[in-house]
């Protein structure tokens, strides 16, 4: 998230970053955001407890309130539903620490050094129902050192995230590209 509100610092950078939605109270980026002059809300998924549907009706009164036009997952660690994500088709991207379509889901930096790999990074993509899918619209790779550990490996991947990222926003939000099929391409 600073990453992008810092990219979105820059004097052409074709986006702005309106609002820091949580939903966790606790989160550090809340105050942080606030200090930097941008809206922050929390809609806590605990006070909707199974209810999946009115906590997500609620983010979307919230991000409609403010005029957002894309929205960027980060750190947000739940699941979202079908209806929430087509509400957003095209517009929410998702950061994901593995080169996509490689390691899905969580523990991404121990599966790769399990499996040997001497590539490993960091993915921007669509978001789509399916968890950790969607239209790649950018990725960074990090070679993978013989004596890396998960956090080591980790840490060097957190670099390009924060370069990756707002690179991918600024795409998007130039509006210079095109998705055909499962691929985006420079229009």
């Amino acid at each position: 998230m600073k990453s992008l509100v810092e990219g979105a610092r820059v004097a052409d950078y074709p986006a702005e970053i309106a609002l820091v939605l949580s939903n966790r109270p606790d989160a550090a980026g809340l105050a942080w955001a606030a200090a930097q002059g941008i809206a922050t809300t929390v809609v806590d998924h605990k006070a909707f407890g199974k209810d999946r549907e009115h906590f997500e009706r609620a983010m979307q009164a919230v991000l409609g309130d403010h005029r957002i036009d894309i929205v960027c997952l980060a750190g947000f660690m739940r699941l979202l539903t079908p209806w929430f994500v087509g509400q957003w088709r095209g517009r929410m991207l998702n950061i994901h620490p593995a080169l996509l379509p490689a390691y899905r889901g969580l523990h991404t930096h121990e599966r790769a050094l399990a499996d040997g790999v001497k590539l490993h990074g960091a993915t921007v993509h669509f978001v789509v129902p399916e968890m950790d899918e969607g239209p790649i619209v950018d990725q960074a790779a990090v070679r993978v050192a013989d004596a890396d550990t998960p956090e080591t490996l980790g840490a060097r991947v957190l670099e390009q995230e924060h370069i990756l990222y707002p690179r991918a926003l600024a795409l998007v939000a130039s509006g210079r590209f095109r998705i055909e099929g499962n691929r985006v391409l420079a229009a």
